[in-house]
C-alpha cells in the first residue's frame, strides 16, 4: 500500500512503539523545509487518533539527525507577517509534538542542529550517537537570528540558563558525550546500541532530574537582569548590536519573559519573524548559502586523494601536511634540513594534541599519517604533490624539474606560491596542464579558503580535481585566474597600504584599526600586517607594485630592515604580548580624518570592483565569497560587491572621485563601476511599483 506521506514514514513494531522515520526526497541531507513540516503535522494527528506506546522519531540518512531548517526558504519570506505565520505554525506543531500523552524519543546520530536539535528537545527524550560525526548544537546566530521553534525557552529549561545561553549565543555544537554530560541527551551510547537504547528509553523512560539549584538561582527573576548585562558585554567584544541583533535578542527573551513560558514562546516568534526579514540576516544566510556554493564546486570530479607528498617543512608547508594528516589523508613531508623537518613534526603534534584533545588514540593516528620524508621518495606514490617551498621563480621551476620524473603522470602538482604566476612555473613539466595552484592562507588551521589558481596551460579537470581536494580536506575551493595577488591578496593589498599610509600621515595605528573594526572587519589592518607578518606583506606589495597602483609605505620597509616583523618577532608595528598585541592609549583630544574610512574600505572595494571586470573568478557570488572566507569582510553586510550594490555604485564611485581629487590617483575609480551602475539601474527599473 502506497504511503500518503513523501518525506516521512511510520512503522510499528511488536511493542506498538511508532517509529517515524524522516528520509526528505531528493536531498541528501534531512532539512525541515515547509512541505517536511507540514506532513508532520498531519502524522501527528493520526498518531494521536491512533495512540502508540510510545514514538520514536528518527532519521533515514546515513550521515545524519536533521541538519535544521531549509535555509533557501528563509529568503522567499516578503514581509515579518508572512514570516511569523510560518514560525507560528512551527510553534504549534512543536506544542503539539511536546504535548503527546505517551514517551517520545529523539534517536540521534550525525547532525543535529538547529530546528532538528528543537525538535528533539520538543521530545521528551533524546539518545545520541556516541561517535566523532554526532554534533547536537543550535548555531542560528550565525545566519542571523535565533532557535524559532521553542528552542530559546525548552533549551534552558532542560540543562539551564548559563550552558544553554552560552550554546546559543556562540553557535557551538556539542559531541553526544558533552549534551550527555549537560543532560542534553539522556543516553550516549555506541552505535551497536543507539537501537536498542532508543527502545529501552521509549518502553521505561527515565526520571527526569531537577537542575542543580545553582542553576535554577541563574534564572531567578532578580538575578537575569544582572547576568543578562554582563552576556550583552561579552557578546558586544566581538559583535557589535548595531551589526548582529540576533545574541541581544536571546539575552532579552530570556531576561524579560523566562517567568512566563507561554509569553516568552510568543516573544520568540515575534523576535525572529523580525530578524529574519532584517538585512543582517538576509545577508549572513546569503553568505551560508555563497559557502555551500564553494562546497559544490568539486561534487563531481571523482578525485579522491589519499596521499599528499609536501616539499617544504616551513610554517606554511608544515601546516599544510598536518592539516591533511588531520584530515585523515596519509602526508610525506620533504625538507633537505632535519632541523625544519623536526620542527614540522612537534608543530603537528601540537595541533593533534589541540584539535583532538584526550583522544590518544586519535593523536597517535595522526602521528602515524605524517611522516617525514628528506629524500623524498614519497613524490613517487603520491595523488597530489604540493610545493611549499620559498618564492623564487627559478627556484621552484628547478624543483619542478626534478620532480616530473619522480611523480606518476597521473599525479597532481601543486604550488603553495602567493604571488608567482603559474605561466612562469609550468614549464618546467613535461605535461604543464597538470600544473595548479593551492593557495592557502595563515593560519591553515582556521582559513577556511583555498584558492584553486588556474593558468593558460591548466586543464579544466586539474582544477576540478584541485577543488575536490581543498573539500576533502574541510576547506572552501575558490578557482581563481593565475594572475598577480590571484584574488585575496589582490584585494586585500591596496587596503593594507593605505592603512600604513594613513599611519605615516601621523594616525595612530589603534584609530586606525578602530574604523575598520567599525566598519565590521574582524580586526584592523594594521593588527592584520603584524598577524600575518610584515615581511610577508611587503614581499606581497612588491610584487603587485609592478602591475597595480601601488607604492610601498615606507614604514613598512622600515620595520622588516629593523626585524620588527611582528607577532612572531614579537614586535611590528605593535608589541606583542603572549600572542597579543599591545595597544596604546590613544589622546582623548585626537580626531581622525573624516574620511578615515572610506579611504581604507574603498581601497578595497575599488579592486573588488576591478578583479569583477578582469574575470579574476568566474562571478561576483565567487568574489564575494573569496573576500569573505579570505579576509573575514564583514559577513552581515554579505560581500564588498553586494555591498556595494546595496549602498548604491553610484554614490561609491562619486565618493572616489573625490579621495582622488583629495589624495591622489590611487582612488580613480576602475572603470567596472559603471558596469555596476548600469546594473544598478536594471534592477530598479525592473523592481514591481
Amino acid at each position: 500500500m502506497a504511503t500518503p506521506y513523501k518525506h516521512w514514514r511510520e512503522e510499528r513494531d511488536g511493542d506498538n512503539i511508532a517509529w517515524l522515520t524522516l528520509d526528505r526526497a531528493d536531498a541528501s541531507v534531512n532539512t525541515l523545509s515547509a512541505e517536511v513540516l507540514e506532513e508532520l503535522d498531519r502524522l501527528l494527528k493520526d498518531i494521536a487518533a491512533s495512540p502508540p506506546a510510545a514514538l520514536v522519531i528518527r532519521s533515514g540518512k546515513a550521515n545524519g539527525f536533521i541538519a535544521g531548517a531549509d535555509v533557501r526558504e528563509f529568503t522567499r519570506f516578503e514581509s515579518e507577517a508572512e514570516a511569523l505565520a510560518a514560525v507560528q505554525r512551527g510553534h504549534q506543531l512543536m506544542n503539539t509534538l511536546a504535548a503527546l500523552p505517551f514517551p517520545t524519543v529523539a534517536m540521534i546520530k550525525g547532525f543535529c542542529l538547529g530546528g532538528g536539535l528543537e525538535l528533539a528537545l520538543a521530545c521528551r527524550h533524546r539518545v545520541a550517537c556516541d561517535d566523532p560525526g554526532t554534533r547536537l548544537g543550535l548555531p542560528e546566530v550565525r545566519l542571523g537570528i535565533h532557535p524559532g521553534f521553542g528552542g530559546t525557552l525548552r533549551l534552558i529549561q532542560l540543562i539551564g540558563a548559563p550552558a544553554a545561553l552560552d550554546a546559543m549565543l556562540t553557535g557551538r555544537s556539542l559531541s553526544a558525550r558533552a549534551a550527555r554530560r549537560l543532560g542534553l541527551v539522556d543516553h550516549a551510547v555506541p552505535e551497536r546500541h543507539l537501537l536498542t537504547a532508543a527502545r529501552e528509553t521509549a518502553l521505561h523512560p527515565p526520571r527526569r532530574k531537577p537542575l542543580a539549584w545553582w542553576k535554577r538561582l541563574a534564572s531567578a527573576p532578580w538575578v537575569r537582569p544582572w547576568l543578562g548585562r554582563y552576556m550583552a558585554r561579552k557578546v558586544a567584544a566581538r559583535a557589535p548590536r548595531n551589526h548582529y541583533p540576533a545574541p541581544y535578542a536571546i539575552i532579552d527573551l530570556w531576561v524579560q519573559h523566562y517567568d512566563n513560558p507561554a509569553r516568552m514562546l510568543q516573544e520568540e516568534a515575534a523576535s525572529i519573524a523580525r530578524l529574519i526579514v532584517g538585512r543582517t540576516a538576509r545577508n549572513l544566510v546569503r553568505v551560508f548559502l555563497l559557502q555551500e556554493d564553494l562546497k559544490g564546486l568539486a561534487r563531481d570530479s571523482g578525485f579522491e586523494p589519499r596521499h599528499v607528498h609536501v616539499v617544504g617543512a616551513g610554517v606554511m608547508g608544515g601546516d599544510i601536511a598536518s592539516w591533511c594528516a588531520l584530515q585523515g589523508l596519509t602526508v610525506t613531508i620533504q625538507d633537505r634540513s632535519h632541523e625544519t623537518l623536526a620542527r614540522a613534526v612537534q608543530r603537528a603534534h601540537d595541533l593533534f594534541r589541540k584539535k583532538l584533545k584526550r583522544d590518544r588514540l586519535g593523536i597517535q593516528a595522526a602521528m602515524d599519517r605524517f611522516v617525514p620524508d628528506p629524500h623524498g621518495h614519497g613524490a613517487r606514490r603520491a595523488d597530489l604533490v604540493i610545493e611549499a617551498i620559498f618564492e623564487d621563480p627559478e627556484v621552484k621551476r628547478e624543483l619542478f624539474r626534478g620532480l616530473d620524473p619522480e611523480t606518476r603522470p597521473e599525479a597532481l602538482i601543486a604550488t603553495n606560491t602567493s604571488s608567482i604566476p603559474l605561466e612562469e612555473l609550468a614549464p618546467a613539466l613535461k605535461d604543464p596542464a597538470r600544473l595548479i595552484g593551492l593557495h592557502f592562507f595563515n593560519p591553515v588551521a582556521k582559513m577556511p579558503l583555498v584558492e584553486v589558481v588556474h593558468g593558460r596551460p591548466t586543464a579544466r579537470e586539474r582544477v576540478q580535481q584541485g577543488a575536490a581536494f581543498a573539500r576533502r580536506i574541510n576547506r572552501l575551493p575558490l578557482p581563481v585566474t593565475s594572475t598577480p595577488g590571484f584574488l585575496v591578496n589582490r584585494i586585500l593589498m591596496p587596503y593594507l597600504v593605505e592603512a600604513v599610509v594613513l599611519y605615516e600621515e601621523g594616525v595612530p595605528a589603534p584609530v586606525i584599526d578602530k574604523a575598520a573594526v567599525e566598519f565590521g572587519m574582524p580586526m584592523g589592518p594594521i593588527e592584520l600586517a603584524d598577524t600575518v607578518g610584515l615581511d610577508i606583506c611587503l614581499h606581497v606589495a612588491e610584487i603587485l607594485s609592478r602591475s597595480m597602483a601601488i607604492e610601498v609605505p615606507a614604514p613598512l620597509k622600515q620595520l622588516v630592515d629593523q626585524g620588527r616583523l611582528g607577532k612572531k618577532s614579537g614586535q611590528g608595528f605593535y608589541p606583542f604580548r603572549k600572542g597579543k598585541p599591545v595597544k596604546p592609549q590613544v589622546d582623548r583630544n585626537y580626531s581622525p580624518p573624516a574620511d578615515l574610512q572610506d579611504r581604507l574600505m574603498l581601497r578595497l572595494l575599488n579592486e573588488a570592483v576591478a578583479c569583477l571586470r578582469e574575470k579574476v573568478v568566474d562571478s561576483a557570488d565567487h568574489l564575494d565569497a573569496g573576500v569573505i572566507f579570505g579576509t573575514g569582510f564583514a559577513p552581515f553586510r554579505g560581500g564588498p560587491l553586494h555591498y556595494i550594490m546595496t549602498r548604491g555604485p553610484a554614490q561609491l564611485r562619486q565618493t572616489l572621485e573625490k579621495l582622488q581629487a583629495r589624495h591622489g590617483d590611487r582612488f580613480a575609480p576602475d572603470p567596472g563601476w559603471r558596469e555596476l551602475e548600469a546594473q544598478a539601474t536594471q534592477q530598479q527599473e525592473e523592481e514591481p511599483a
